[in-house]
């Protein structure tokens, strides 16, 4: 046997039954909701409960994400538009029409990441214009943190209903 025959052996090549995929997965929802808009889920809570350095530091840093993300789409947002926009029709072409099963895991990564894209910009943009800063700050991201773990609870659940249909009708017991 060669070698590239024992690695595709081992590393199963299809998405859906592969634990990688689903390791990737569980790692991505985790670190998308425990980081919003650049401050930590604990420096949050913290800043919450106890104010003083722990607010100025999770000030600080939701500052200077809003101030880098609202630099980046003001200086490139049509560009990276544009890009996402190519990248996820090609995705959903090799998806939907040619049944591209690794298009397919990638397209259930991507879109629901696209959406906190927007929407964490969205945030952003609501920090800029009000000004917001102490605990309204908190309070703001608290919601989005939310908004994000809804869409994160509603796109697993879409993941492993379509995973499942994947592997019990084209897949290993199909």
């Amino acid at each position: 046997m060669d070698w590239y025959e024992t690695i595709f052996e081992v590393i199963d090549m299809r998405s859906f039954s592969n634990l990688w995929f689903w390791l990737a997965l569980a790692v991505m929802w985790s670190t998308v909701s425990h980081f919003v808009v650049g401050v930590p889920h604990d420096l949050i809570r913290r800043a919450e409960r106890e104010g003083g350095v722990a607010l100025a530091d999770a000030e600080a840093l939701a500052l200077i994400y809003t101030r880098r993300v609202l630099y980046i789409a003001r200086q490139g947002g049509i560009f990276l538009v544009a890009f996402a926009s190519f990248v996820t029709t090609g995705l959903l072409l090799l998806a939907v029409f040619y049944a591209v099963e690794f298009a397919q895991a990638v397209l259930c990564l991507l879109i629901p990441l696209q959406l906190i894209g927007f929407l964490t910009l969205r945030i952003c943009r609501i920090i800029e214009r009000d000004g917001l800063e102490g605990r309204p700050l908190m309070a703001r991201l608290r919601r989005h943190r939310t908004m994000i773990q809804v869409i994160g609870m509603f796109a697993l659940f879409f993941t492993s209903l379509f995973g499942m249909y994947q592997n019990l009708t084209l897949g290993v017991f199909g």
